[in-house]
C-alpha cells in the first residue's frame, strides 16, 4: 500500500529509517547516477549471473566501526563489505537493498552500475530480472554508501511483492550483515592464524 509510515529503529551502529513511496523524503534520497561521467556501468556483471567484482571506493566508508576502502558488488543485489573472498558472500558482511537470484544477462537493457563522486558511492541495479520470474518484470534499486557513514536504499521499481520471491535458489534478504574476523596464532599449531 502507499500509505507512508516511518519507522525508527536504533543500533549501535547504524539508526533504521523507512520511507514510504509517497514521502517527498523517499524521493529525495534516490541518487541520479546516469548524469556525469563518474557512472560506470560495469560489463561483467551486466551480462552475468551469479558473479561478483571488487572495486575500490574513493574515501572510506565506515561500516560497524571499521573504515573499508574495497567492496564487492554481487549481481545479486547486495554489496560484500569483507576483506576475504569466500564461496558464502550472502551470509555475512554485505549490504543489501535487495539480495536475490537477479540474472543481469536476462536482457541486454540490465546493467550493474556504480558512481562515485567522493563523498557518495552508489551502486543501481537497473532493470535486473528474477531468473526463472522473468514474466513479472524487471526491478531497479540502489544502494549509497555516503562518507559519514550512512546507507540509504532506494527502490524505483519492484514488480512484485519481495515475500514472492523464492529463496531457493539463493538467499533474499534486505539489510546489513557483519562479521569480524581475529588472526590469532594456535597453540596446536605454531604460526597458524586462525580465522
Amino acid at each position: 500500500d502507499n500509505e507512508t509510515q516511518i519507522v525508527e529503529d536504533n543500533h549501535n551502529y547504524y539508526i533504521s529509517r523507512i520511507y514510504g513511496p509517497g514521502e517527498a523524503r523517499a524521493k529525495d534520497l534516490w541518487v541520479n547516477i546516469t548524469e556525469g561521467n563518474r557512472t560506470q556501468v560495469h560489463g561483467i556483471l551486466s551480462n552475468t549471473h551469479r558473479q561478483a567484482a571488487r572495486v575500490t571506493l574513493s574515501f572510506d566508508f565506515p561500516f560497524y566501526g571499521l573504515h573499508v576502502r574495497h567492496v564487492t558488488i554481487a549481481t545479486g543485489g547486495f554489496i560484500f563489505m569483507g576483506d576475504v573472498i569466500h564461496q558464502m558472500l550472502t551470509a555475512t558482511q554485505y549490504v543489501a537493498p535487495l539480495m536475490a537470484n537477479f540474472n543481469p544477462s536476462y536482457s541486454r537493457n540490465s546493467t550493474v552500475k556504480y558512481f562515485d563522486n567522493g563523498t557518495v558511492f552508489v551502486v543501481q541495479w537497473d532493470r535486473v530480472y528474477l531468473k526463472g520470474k522473468e514474466d513479472r518484470g524487471h526491478f531497479i534499486f540502489q544502494a549509497a554508501l555516503h562518507i559519514d557513514g550512512r546507507i540509504v536504499f532506494g527502490y524505483k521499481e519492484i514488480p512484485m511483492s519481495v515475500l514472492e520471491i523464492s529463496s531457493t535458489q539463493h538467499p533474499v534478504k534486505a539489510g546489513l550483515s557483519d562479521a569480524f574476523m581475529v588472526g590469532n596464532s594456535s597453540p596446536d599449531t605454531p604460526g597458524h592464524q586462525r580465522r
